[in-house]
């Protein structure tokens, strides 16, 4: 899977609607307001934060905005690649259909509730497994502020949207299960973010060469069983990732009688970074391969 152009482009849109639309929120929420605003001046009397109130304002919507458009790609790679059973938002060739009636059965149980609780449902989902409970714990922007039911609604019919063949616009199947699209996304969906926290991936021969000249020697002086690895700077974690892979063949040479779970989990526990949601998806993505082979 990769993220097209079309793809990356049509996802900035959302992103810059639900800004607007968090925006009004924040301005139509004084607690909240008053709440973000001590946080700031907090912030400012710690040291932590040179920035202005608008800045300060402006980088909090974006980091939620995009927060809740990559959540649901998360959610839609998911369910366009069968990794969960339960449908949310769509996926090909019946699955949008299943989404629908799941949503429709769910609103006859809770009809006070808007498009925004449900794709809630979603999120709580991924809370609880353990693969991708980090991705959208507390500490998620998406948890720092909510979009309005319309703007959630707007979202939900994005990605549902045909084409002139009545296939979906985005369809995110991918055989290799491939998640470094992600990174891609998270580089390039905000223009402000990208400037202001200078966000730029590692191109793959760049981390294959960094690996082959660290990784590669340590495991040659140092035991498999227990073997750990940080990358305290990771930012989208693709070094990780990249570990992990080796660290997933490694094991299987090393002891051929490991099912894919214990692979994968031996090989998990030895990387370590701020990403380790990005990598412990990715962990998934390999135990599904490997139970496929």
């Amino acid at each position: 899977m990769t993220a097209t152009a079309r793809l990356t482009t049509d996802l900035k849109a959302q992103v810059l609607r639900l800004e607007d639309d968090l925006r009004d929120r924040v301005a139509s929420d004084p607690e909240l307001k008053a709440r973000w605003q001590e946080e700031h001046r907090q912030a400012l009397a710690a040291e932590r934060s040179a920035a202005s109130w608008p800045q300060f304002l402006d980088d909090r919507l974006v980091q939620a905005a995009v927060a809740w458009v990559l959540t649901s790609v998360f959610v839609r790679f998911c369910e366009d690649n069968a990794l969960v059973a339960p449908v949310w938002i769509a996926g090909p060739p019946h699955r949008r259909q299943e989404a629908l009636d799941a949503q429709l059965a769910y609103f006859r149980r809770h009809p006070e509730d808007t498009d925004r609780e449900w794709l809630l449902q979603a999120v709580e989902h991924l809370r609880s497994l353990p693969a991708t409970a980090d991705l959208v714990d507390e500490h998620s922007p998406l948890r720092q502020i909510s979009p309005s039911g319309n703007a959630v609604t707007a979202l939900l019919d994005f990605w549902r949207a045909k084409d002139d063949h009545g296939e979906l616009v985005h369809d995110l199947r991918d055989e290799t299960l491939s998640t470094r699209f992600l990174g891609d996304l998270y580089q390039d969906l905000s223009d402000h973010a990208k400037k202001t926290y200078a966000l730029l991936q590692t191109p793959v021969f760049v981390e294959e060469f960094i690996l082959d000249q660290t990784l590669e020697p340590a495991l040659t002086e140092r035991p498999l069983d227990g073997f750990r690895l940080i990358d305290p700077t990771c930012g989208s974690g693709h070094f990780l990732l990249g570990a992990f892979d080796r660290l997933v063949t490694r094991w299987q040479e090393h002891d051929q009688s490991l099912s894919a779970d214990e692979v994968v989990t031996r090989a998990l526990v030895s990387v370590l970074g701020c990403s380790s949601v990005r990598v412990r998806f990715r962990a998934e993505d390999q135990a599904t391969s490997v139970r496929s082979s």
